[in-house]
This record gives C-alpha cells, sequence and structure tokens, in this order.
C-alpha cells in the first residue's frame, strides 16, 4: 500500500508470496477472509483505512478524474486495486466513504513525519478510543471524520523522535460545542502512541471546566487499568460516578505495559488539579530503558510510560508545574511535550499593551510561555470556536502563542445546531412568505418583549415550553426511543453575571413555577394553547421522522410525569455562579440524571456544557463578540429533540446610549464567522506547492459588523494589511460610505456623468435558480442599464471618498490590475435597479432625472448591511459569467465574456426620507450612492493568487482592520 496511487492488489499478493516461499499462493480470497475476522482497532484495518482515506480524498490526483469524498472515487481505488464484488463490499462495510467536508488546513511548512507506516505496530491508545466512540453510536463515517480531522493536526506537529529539538505551534477552530474535545482527545491519543510523553491540557479558567475535561479524558482515553493502577474500584475517583460501575469507562483488557504497550499516568484526577509533588518529585521522571541515549531516542521513547495532566488556566497552579519540571532530572530538552490549550482565546493570550514595551505579560500567558521557554521540544496546539484573538497576536512576539505554523479549521459536525440553524441568512423568500417550515427564525426563536421590568409573561412562557418539551421528550420514549433516551433535559436562564441578579432570578423562577398550575386546569390550558400555536405545528415540519402526538390530549398523559421529573424533589430550579449560598443543587451532568432549569452567568458561559438544553432564556449583553459567541450554549447536537429547541432571545434593549438587537447581533458573529472560515478555505488552496498565505497573514480576514461588538481587543490587530483581493465573477458589495455630507456630495457629482447615461427605459433582467427542494425561483427586476469603458469606470472609483479606505482599497488594486496587460476586462455594464412602481424615487446628475432610491440604515457604525437585494443578485452574476443562462433573453443578450457588472443603488437613510420634496428633490449631501459589483468571472488577475499582502508596523494598532484616512 506503501506509494501515491493504488496498484493492483493481487501482483502484491503475487510478490509476496514468492518472497514467502516460491510455492505460497496468496489469493485475494485469502485478503476477503482476513478483512471478515478483523475487529475494530486491529493493525491491519487501520491501516487500510488510513490508505484508503488518503486515496478517497487527494485532491486532482494523476490516476483518476473523480471527485474527492465520493463513492465514484471509492470505486475508482478499488478499480485499481483489482478487488472482486465480494471484497469490494467488505473493504465499503468496513471502511466506508467519509464524505464530510475536510478541514482547511493553512500551514507555514508541511512535516512528512506522521504517516500510517511510521506508527504501524505502535497504536495503541487510538485504535483503542475510536472502538469506544463506535460502541458509544458513532457511525464509521464519523469516526473516519475523526480519524482524518486528527491526523492533520498530529502531523503539524514534530517527529518526537527527531534528533533537533522543534517546536510547532498552531490553532485549531471548531464551533461553540461541536466536538473540539472528541478532536483533541484523538490527537491526544495519536500524539502518545507516536512517542509524545509528556501531556498538559489546559482545562479552561474554572474548576467545573477542568473537572469535566478531565473526566472525560478519563473515561475515552485513560481507561479503567490506567486510572486504577491494581488499586480495587472502590479505591477510584469515579467511584461514586454512575458511568462507572456502568461500564462506561474504556478497558484495555489489562494495563496496557503488559500487553506490548505504555501507560498513561495520570498526574491530575477529577477531583484535584495539579499539586507539587513531594518525595523528589518522582511522577515526573522519565524512566529510561538505554540510560545513555536521551529520551527522544525511539529505543527509549517507545518503552517509556506517558504522563497526562489536566491544569486550570490559573497562575498559582501553572507556577507548581513549572517549579517541579525545573526540578526534575530527564533534562527538559529530551521531553517530548504536548500542550492542548482548550479555550485558547480565554485567559492564554497577552493583553498588555504594545504600546507600553516594559508592560508585563499578563500572569497566565507569562507561565505559558515559561512552559514553552523550559521545553524545546513542547508543542503547543490551541482549540477554540472563537479565534480572532489568538490570530491577533502580534508574529514577531516569539514569548507569545502565535499559531506561526498552522491554522485548522475544523469542518460543521453533522447533526450539530448552530449560530446558521437559528438564522435565516440570505433567505430569498419574502417576509409573508416565511413558515416554521422554511425558517430558521420563526421555528426556533421567540422574542423577549417586556412592557416593562415587572413583565414576566416572557419567561413564563418559555418554562411552560420547558414543561411541553420535556412531555414531548417522554413521549417519544414511550414511542420507541426507550426509556432513557434523554437522560437531560433542561432550560437556561441568563440575564447576567452577576450573582444578585441571580438571587432576583431564582425568587422569580420559583414563583413562576409553583404559580403555573402545571397539573390543574388552568395549566393545561396554557399548555394545550403552546402545544397547538408553536409546539406542534413546528415539529410537524421539523420533526424528521420523530413521533409528534396527534394532538394536546395525545401529550397531556405526560405532562404530570414531566412536572414531577423536575420538581418533584422540590428543586426545579439549580443555580450555578459559584455563590454558595444560593446554589440549589449540583450542575453535574456525569453524576445524574437532570432535568431542571438552570440559572446562571459565567459559569455556564463558556467551556460548560449543558447537557440537553432544549429551552433557553437569554438576555446577556457584552460588547465582545467572541464574549457573545461562546455564550451560546444553544449551539451543540440535539439528537432527537432538534424541532423542540426554543431560543428566547433580547431583541431591541438599551445598552448605554445605544440600542441594540442581540438577534441582529449573533447574526453579525455567524455572517463574519462564516466569511472567515470560507476565505481560509479559499486561501488554503496552494499555488505552484506553495501556500497563498501563512498564519501570520490571517488577521486581515477578520471582519467586524457591528461598531459596538468588537471581535478583540484593539491591541492584538495590528500584524498585517490586506492590499488586494480577487474576486472574479463574484459579488462583492463595499459597504463604508462617508457620513459627512461634502463627501457624500462630492461622490454624487462623480457619478452624475455615468448616471446621465443610464437608459431612459426599463428593461427587465431575470434569472431562473432551483432550490434545494427542487422548485425553480424567477428573480427578477426593473432597471436603467448603460455601457461604460473599464478605464472610464476606474476614473470614477479611484476617486470615491469612504469612512474606511481599506475596505475598498483591495478591491480597487484588483481592478487595476485586471485592466492592464494583458487587459482582462473590455467593459461596465452600469445597472440601476428600479422599484415596480413609481414611487420611491429622487432626482439624481446633471440630467436631473428620477431614480428609484432604496431605505437602508449604517447598522455597524459607518458601515451599511447588505446594499442589494437577493432578486438583484442571479441576473448580474449570469451576465459577469458566474452563473450560466436559465433563458432569459434579456440577461443572456447583455452578457458578453469579458464584461462586468457594477449596480448602483442611491441609498436614502430613514433620518432623511422625510426630506424628499414631492417632485424628488433632495439635497445630494444626504444621498449614499452605493454599488455592488461583479468583476468577469474570467478576470482572475495575472497568475492564480487570490490575496496578496504588505507587512504593518506591529505597533500601529488596528490597521489591519480600518486605518484611519490619513496613513
Amino acid at each position: 500500500m506503501n506509494g501515491s496511487r493504488p496498484k493492483q492488489l493481487q501482483r502484491a499478493l503475487d510478490f509476496y508470496g514468492e518472497e514467502l516461499d516460491q510455492a505460497v499462493q496468496l489469493p485475494e480470497r485469502d485478503f476477503h477472509d482476513a478483512l471478515l475476522g478483523l475487529r475494530p482497532g486491529d493493525q491491519l484495518l487501520e491501516l487500510w483505512r488510513k490508505q484508503l482515506t488518503e486515496w478517497d480524498f487527494v485532491d486532482a490526483p494523476t490516476w483518476t478524474d473523480t471527485e474527492p469524498r465520493t463513492d465514484l472515487r471509492r470505486t475508482a481505488v478499488l478499480d485499481a486495486l483489482g478487488l472482486d464484488t465480494d471484497t469490494r463490499k467488505v473493504v465499503n462495510d468496513l471502511i466506508p466513504v467519509a464524505k464530510d467536508a475536510a478541514p482547511v488546513v493553512i500551514r507555514q511548512t508541511r512535516r512528512d513525519w506522521y504517516t500510517p507506516q511510521s506508527v504501524s505496530g505502535r497504536s495503541c491508545y487510538w485504535p483503542a478510543y475510536a472502538s469506544l466512540l463506535r460502541a458509544k453510536g458513532w457511525g464509521e463515517p464519523a469516526v473516519a471524520g475523526l480519524d482524518e480531522a486528527s491526523d492533520r493536526v498530529v502531523e503539524m506537529l514534530a517527529d518526537p523522535s527527531d534528533e533537533a529539538a522543534y517546536q510547532s505551534r498552531g490553532l485549531v477552530v471548531g464551533y461553540v460545542q461541536s466536538g473540539k474535545t472528541a478532536n483533541f482527545t484523538g490527537v491526544i491519543a495519536k500524539a502518545v502512541d507516536s512517542g509524545y510523553r509528556l501531556v498538559i491540557v489546559l482545562g479552561g479558567t474554572l474548576n467545573l471546566l477542568r473537572a469535566q475535561t478531565q473526566r472525560r479524558l478519563d473515561m475515552e482515553l485513560v481507561g479503567r487499568e490506567n486510572i486504577l493502577r491494581g488499586a480495587p474500584d472502590h479505591e477510584s475517583d469515579y467511584a461514586d460516578d454512575p458511568a462507572w460501575p456502568q461500564g462506561k469507562f474504556l478497558t484495555h483488557g489489562g494495563l496496557p505495559s503488559t500487553r506490548g504497550g505504555f501507560d498513561i499516568v495520570r498526574m491530575t484526577t477529577r477531583d484535584n488539579d495539579y499539586k507539587s509533588l513531594l518525595q523528589g518529585i518522582v511522577a515526573l521522571e522519565f524512566e529510561k530503558q538505554e540510560p545513555a541515549l536521551p529520551l527522544h531516542d525511539p529505543r527509549n521513547l517507545h518503552r517509556s510510560s506517558a504522563r497526562l495532566m489536566v491544569v486550570k488556566k490559573n497562575k498559582t497552579v501553572l507556577a507548581k508545574l513549572v517549579k517541579d519540571l525545573s526540578k526534575i532530572k530527564t533534562p527538559l530538552g529530551e521531553i517530548p511535550v504536548l500542550i492542548i490549550d482548550d479555550e485558547s482565546d480565554e485567559a492564554s493570550v497577552n493583553t498588555s499593551s504594545p504600546a507600553k514595551p516594559d508592560a508585563e505579560r499578563t500572569a497566565i500567558n507569562e507561565k505559558i510561555s515559561e512552559l514553552l521557554r523550559m521545553l524545546p521540544r513542547a508543542q503547543y496546539v490551541g482549540y477554540t470556536a472563537t479565534p480572532f484573538a489568538n490570530v491577533f497576536i502580534d508574529p514577531s512576539d516569539t514569548e507569545d502563542i502565535f499559531p506561526k505554523d498552522f491554522i485548522i479549521s475544523l469542518p460543521r459536525p453533522s447533526g450539530y445546531m448552530g449560530v446558521q440553524d437559528f438564522h435565516d441568512l440570505d433567505l430569498d423568500i419574502p417576509p409573508s412568505e416565511r413558515t416554521f417550515a422554511n425558517s430558521n427564525e420563526k421555528a426556533h426563536v421567540r422574542d423577549i418583549v417586556l412592557s416593562d421590568e415587572e413583565d414576566d409573561s416572557c419567561l413564563r412562557q418559555a418554562m411552560d415550553m420547558f414543561v411541553l418539551t420535556a412531555a414531548m421528550k417522554l413521549f417519544r420514549e414511550a414511542k420507541g426511543l426507550g426509556d432513557g433516551h434523554f437522560q437531560h433535559h433542561t432550560m437556561l436562564i441568563h440575564e447576567s453575571v452577576r450573582t444578585a441578579d441571580h438571587r432576583e432570578l431564582l425568587a422569580l423562577a420559583t414563583r413562576l413555577w409553583y404559580d403555573s398550575s402545571y397539573t390543574g386546569a388552568a395549566g393545561h390550558a396554557r399548555l394545550r394553547e403552546l402545544f397547538d400555536t408553536d409546539l406542534a405545528p413546528v415539529s410537524r415540519a421539523r420533526a424528521a421522522g420523530e413521533a409528534v402526538p396527534a394532538d394536546f390530549d395525545e401529550l397531556a398523559p405526560f405532562i404530570g410525569p414531566a412536572f414531577m421529573r423536575i420538581g418533584g424533589d422540590n428543586k426545579p430550579i439549580i443555580v450555578v455562579n459559584g455563590d454558595r449560598d444560593i446554589e440549589t443543587g449540583e450542575a453535574d451532568f456525569d453524576k445524574r440524571s437532570i432535568w431542571k432549569i438552570l440559572v446562571g452567568g459565567q459559569k455556564l458561559a463558556r467551556g460548560f456544557t449543558v447537557e440537553g438544553l432544549t429551552v433557553t432564556y437569554y438576555r446577556r449583553r457584552t460588547n465582545n463578540a467572541s464574549t457573545l459567541m461562546q455564550m451560546g450554549r444553544w449551539f451543540g447536537f440535539r439528537p432527537g429533540y432538534r424541532d423542540l429547541v426554543r431560543l428566547y432571545l433580547g431583541r431591541e434593549e438599551t445598552m448605554g446610549a445605544k440600542e441594540i438587537d442581540l438577534y441582529q447581533a449573533f447574526e453579525a458573529i455567524c455572517r463574519d464567522e462564516e466569511a472567515f472560515r470560507a476565505q481560509l478555505e479559499q486561501y488554503a488552496r496552494p499555488v505552484d506547492g506553495e501556500a497563498q498565505i501563512t498564519p501570520a497573514q490571517v488577521p486581515p480576514l477578520v471582519s467586524q459588523h457591528l461598531p459596538w461588538l468588537k471581535p478583540t481587543s484593539p491591541n492584538k490587530m495590528f500584524n498585517a494589511r490586506l492590499v488586494e483581493i480577487r474576486s472574479p465573477g463574484r459579488w462583492e458589495e463595499p459597504t463604508a460610505y462617508p457620513m459627512r455630507s461634502p463627501q457624500l456630495r462630492r461622490n454624487t457629482e462623480l457619478w452624475a456623468p455615468i448616471i446621465d447615461r443610464l437608459s431612459a427605459e426599463t428593461v427587465t433582467l431575470g434569472h431562473t435558480l432551483e432550490r434545494p427542494d427542487g422548485r425553480l425561483v424567477t428573480h427578477s427586476f426593473p432597471a436603467r442599464t448603460a455601457l461604460a469603458g473599464h478605464h472610464e469606470l476606474m476614473a470614477v472609483l479611484r476617486q470615491l471618498d469612504w469612512s474606511a479606505d481599506q475596505q475598498f482599497a483591495p478591491h480597487l488594486t484588483y481592478l487595476e490590475e485586471i485592466g492592464r496587460d494583458p487587459v482582462q476586462v473590455d467593459d461596465w455594464l452600469i445597472v440601476a435597479p428600479q422599484h415596480m412602481g413609481t414611487g420611491k424615487t429622487v432626482r439624481l446628475g446633471k440630467g436631473d432625472r428620477r431614480f428609484s432610491w432604496f431605505g437602508r440604515e449604517r447598522r455597524r457604525g459607518p458601515l451599511f448591511g447588505a446594499v442589494s437585494e437577493p432578486k438583484h443578485r442571479p441576473a448580474l452574476l449570469r451576465i459577469a459569467g458566474a452563473l450560466p443562462g436559465s433563458g432569459d433573453p434579456n440577461a443572456d443578450a447583455l452578457t458578453a465574456e469579458r464584461r462586468g457588472v457594477l449596480a448602483l443603488f442611491p441609498l436614502v437613510e430613514k433620518k432623511h426620507q422625510g426630506e424628499i420634496n414631492p417632485d424628488g428633490r433632495l439635497d445630494a449631501g444626504k444621498i449614499v450612492v452605493a454599488f455592488a459589483f461583479a468583476a468577469p468571472s474570467t478576470a482572475k488577475g495575472r497568475d492564480d493568487r487570490v490575496v496578496r499582502f504588505t507587512t504593518v508596523d506591529s505597533s500601529r494598532a488596528g490597521q489591519a482592520i480600518v486605518p484611519s484616512r490619513e496613513d
């Protein structure tokens, strides 16, 4: 199998048969039978899994033109191997094609050391972990996806047995509550199998987060034998954990060192963080079978136990670890170390201002930096769902944790409910036609609208929904899911981080619970109405095969049992905030089944998984995008109850002097996040074998959509400037238009000559698209049009004023380039979309003609939101060559190979709309002539690169996002 392409298997079998004995025959049937006898985790199966996955996933191989991650690619692989029908079936059953998206990798260099052959015969912990996941119900495609994703991380690390020490630093970007822990558990398993012998997991800033991570690793990676170390079961620190006697902890069948493997020695336990060690800190000493050789020599490395510790991000705890490491006899330069930093954007990043060169590093960052200085073979891998603080670290700061070697973006997992599932991003269905079936917002989001501070009606309805969905879960268990399928059922109330507010919320929620009459007629009447108007219609549209009652009467018998599951112990509410005076119960999902309402703040805001979360009542405000995103505890996996999830969310509320909309804020973050990931994916494609960008050039990909919602601290946004974005055939909308009247008036005058050339008559431009459900939808609009030469248009674009030059400057550089030799654009179709009716017009240009205006607001400081509408884009993208024809004669007639499209949108903000005279006159200083454009789809520039950067002085904070006009 060792090679770059699949080759005839029978030839290889014949060759090895001759090597063994001239008379030995190794027919393919023997291989077929051997496969049938394999168990999950067997070395032969893992080798075949890795090799098949490599062939399945490789882009543009020379031996086939099939697309990667498809059944056709697998067929091509098996054809090349020459396997018969029976063997193919066995292979595909054992190793199905993983069709989920691949991780996106931005890397500085590539180190080809981690291959199936490099770990052959030594794998112990990864096969055991993969087998446990299968036993938990993970399908083969999910395991294969995790296998691939964790491979991408491990291969970025240094070879632990290399003579030369190298520190690799990287960042893995997942989604909030999307399985990042599973990924780094897989990475740790493969790393220790490969030779890493000290693993330090930085497990958050709170005890419960550290304990949660410790338990997960102990259960799924370390295993019973390594936990007990020969002690009886009752002495385990998990003796009181229900999963321990139920056999849910991994077992190796004996202490790994007695079975030809190596042990993992825990330096921390579920209840105990790292503590200073006694007796010469023997526990941290690494044994050497060959004392004269360094530990990293393979003859020592693979015969030594590994050490694992899960450490809270706390200055005192980390100081103890640093102190102990400095005392051990094993030379620190010999120890291959893996540092996993969970939630790496929290506490780990240095926040001392770079403007103060004498400022000390922040405490935790200093300790992490000290560990990296002490341990030359340490590999640092940060994990986060909110990466902006990490990528804004100054890459020239060698003491910091900037991901200089790699950034990996994990794919969105199947079955995951993320921010996209609560928003209707770019949905082209009019609001009046949106239903529970076609609108995520209508299905899952409910507004919190309060008449005054004493209004508790929204919270009461949220609690009613919590009881109703509890009954639905019991109903589904009775209809086939089985008793205990829903081990946890929770509601989260999150309004504040202040414990005083939690006291008030506890009192309010308790009063509402006991006044709600859930087992009486009044309560049932409210629940019936909520079932009929909300729960039932949503579930009928989105239950995806799960049981749904025909009517409320069929669900009613489950209301009482649901009420008892939640409040039968007279403790329906748990406060989780560290205040021992008011904490009313233990939110330990590992030790018991929890059907409760949780009231909390910061302890439940980051990293901590609220199991079974179905209803969220959220009003917490923050001015930081990363913090806000991490508070989205309603994101995650919702097997069997996805349709029941409800988010009660504060909409427009006052924060200081500003009106904020939390729903809009989450949508803005979602757009920023998806744009960031999409650009990473675009730039990850190598050109001529080299990466288009390195991790140091990532910060310009980060955007900010709301003025009050910063991505992260400004003093970390200073290390690069984006100078060109190439966008052939892509819709682009600059939005940073001036706010001052003189600049707006000047822009309007610059556009006047082109506006005057627009046709007096309108033409209808349309395009037909096929929706995912197979329906054909035609988007059309009337427009005035004109043709303009490229140089004529550029003369206007060069002179326009902006509130933030840097937003359009990278596009301008690209447009200038495609007009130079070799010229890739001949002309531009200028389009002014018009309304169907005759109203909403304003006079523009020297000719003083009427044009339709559009009402838009600046939603992000000086920046507008979307300027165009979904109906405008398809026909114009067709004209630019980005979409095939769909039969519209007008759009097809205007299409030319080297023609771009620019659409003009005169905008009038709400504050000026009442100033438009009946004859359409308005001061030009109150009109924003906005535009969107699509360059010709063939205008790719002079090479294949899609982005260029220049370096910015790291002392000039903020320029990576929005530099000042004077620069």
